[in-house]
């Protein structure tokens, strides 16, 4: 089976606004147009569109949703990955929260949680390959899209190609200070289950 993940396009979040819900932020007109643009240039229809439970990436799906009325839609728990305790940084721009960014990836510690509402490096790792395996079960022949999230399209796609390091290592590699990010707004990443193994696909761009 084949499997797309898409980003959710460009969100007041990745503005620059500061936001007290993370699970409500939504996209600017930037990221609707990408979105258009996403469903606009499929050239096949899904068997099964997947979205997380968040804002953005329900809007970022929504033009797909319409262009494939027939195709089932089904929310999993592919949310982004939340690793600062949000009750102590809602509300709070990305400079305020790099001092802090900075110290929880290099500690890496993948069992290391910072208090409620957030969660391990690890459990994000656990909830991708929960995900990949929902996956792998569907029939050979399907084809999935699937609206997620930056921080976990990266994590599915270490699981998947970087299998040979252990998790400490993952998430050594995994953060890119001053770099741009790994997944771009309405970014596209394939996966294809074949012969029992995943195997990534070359990222599209919106």
């Amino acid at each position: 089976m084949r499997a797309i993940f898409i980003r959710h396009g460009q969100s007041t979040g990745n503005a620059g606004v500061p936001c007290d819900d993370l699970g409500a932020i939504e996209l600017t007109e930037l990221g609707q147009e990408q979105a258009r643009a996403v469903a606009a240039s499929w050239t096949q229809a899904p068997a099964l569109i997947v979205t997380s439970p968040y804002t953005r990436t329900r809007q970022t799906a929504a033009p797909t949703i319409a262009r494939f009325p027939g195709v089932p839609v089904e929310v999993w728990p592919i949310e982004e990955f939340t690793y600062l305790q949000p009750g102590r940084w809602n509300g709070t721009r990305s400079a305020e929260r790099m001092p802090h960014l900075e110290r929880y990836w290099s500690a890496a510690d993948p069992d290391y949680c910072d208090g409620e509402g957030a969660e391990s490096f690890a459990t994000l790792l656990r909830r991708c390959e929960a995900a990949l395996a929902r996956l792998a079960a569907m029939p050979a022949a399907s084809l999935v899209y699937v609206f997620g999230h930056g921080q976990f399209i990266q994590a599915a796609r270490a699981i998947v190609a970087d299998a040979h390091l252990d998790e400490r290592a993952k998430m050594r590699a995994f953060w890119r200070k001053g770099e741009p990010p790994a997944i771009s707004n309405a970014q596209r990443v394939g996966f294809h289950w074949q012969d029992g193994r995943w195997e990534c696909a070359p990222a599209i761009a919106a």
